[in-house]
């Protein structure tokens, strides 16, 4: 047995500690898994610091002006950002998360490099979308994507600084979480002060949406998309980049579907394709069944809702609607 066989045939025996058991309170549940989730994402070891906000430039865009801007959320390290205002009364402010791609350029539509287009092309330009429909919208970048660690001509850098993160005590998906909610801070105090926020993501960006919900209470509702599964043994069968999924221990306490307890009752729409590579229809809707009986304990079953693309691993535009609707 080589050590990949052995640690599947130990993921596939293990019972999590923390999933709800049959009859178990969700209100008695939540502060103990709270705790253990942000033990083991390392959250603790992110420390607040001055934001130190500077607006860089404020543009027309037509329908919207929209502000670069940028801001420290952790000592020596600034997160760079837009925020996108419309013209008239907007209905909430969505935080946009891209996933692994060159940047949260794609969020505003624009091409930076030739492998843009296809993101594009994929429903990714989400900021342009929710302004579109109402919504403002803030869109930063992700760790080690785009201008906070991407490679030269938009390759990824995801897997050393990862490493890294573990070795601090942290992890990146934590990371990740820590500028979301440092980021709604800056949006209260400069652009949206008393607003909802919302988030949502593709991918990696969806899978930032999930834990960000599940940490941060100001998020009132949440649209990750392709990101959210069980079955961690086909994680090294698909090759998918640890810097979203690793987070060490976890399996030990929790299967995937149980962080969507932390977030119930507060509305959740997921979105997935059918023929998704990563997760395809079939698996998709298992975890799904498994999230909705949350949803079941917080008395919200209506709270929980899916939205299925007929295509693969991308965002479709179309569950604009279904998230207005929840």
């Amino acid at each position: 047995m080589t050590p990949m066989e052995l640690y599947l045939k130990q993921l596939s025996e293990l019972k999590p500690a923390l999933s709800l058991k049959e009859g178990q309170s969700l209100e008695e549940w939540k502060p103990v898994a709270l705790q253990k989730l942000r033990e083991l994402m390392g959250m603790d070891y992110f420390e607040p610091c001055d934001p130190d906000f500077q607006a860089e430039e404020t543009i027309d865009k037509g329908n919207h002006m929209r502000t670069r801007f940028t801001f420290q959320s952790e000592e020596g390290y600034r997160v760079p950002g837009y925020f996108l205002r419309p013209k008239t009364r907007f209905a909430g402010v969505v935080i946009c998360l891209q996933g692994h791609s060159t940047g949260m350029h794609i969020s505003l539509g624009e091409e930076k490099y030739p492998q843009d287009a296809k993101s594009i092309a994929g429903g990714r330009d989400y900021a342009v979308q929710a302004v579109a429909r109402g919504y403002a919208a803030l869109v930063i970048e992700q760790r080690c994507f785009g201008e906070c660690g991407g490679k030269q001509g938009g390759g990824l850098g995801c897997e050393k600084p990862t490493i890294l993160a573990i070795m601090l005590g942290k992890t990146t998906i934590g990371g990740r979480v820590w500028d979301v909610m440092r980021a709604i801070d800056v949006a209260e105090a400069h652009f949206s002060h008393g607003a909802e926020y919302y988030c949502m993501g593709n991918s990696g960006g969806g899978k930032a949406t999930y834990y960000a919900a599940a940490l941060e209470p100001r998020i009132a509702k949440a649209m990750p998309s392709c990101s959210i599964f069980n079955h961690p043994g086909n994680i090294p069968a698909k090759g998918v980049c640890p810097c979203s999924k690793c987070i060490p221990g976890f399996c030990r306490w929790f299967e995937v579907s149980d962080v969507a307890g932390l977030i119930a009752p507060r509305p959740m729409l997921m979105v997935h394709g059918e023929h998704d590579h990563h997760c395809p229809g079939p698996e998709a809707r298992k975890t799904f069944a498994l999230i909705q009986r949350y949803y079941d304990a917080a008395g919200a079953p209506e709270a929980f809702r899916i939205h299925t693309g007929t295509e693969g691993h991308r965002f479709y535009p179309e569950a604009w609607e279904d998230f207005a609707a929840i």
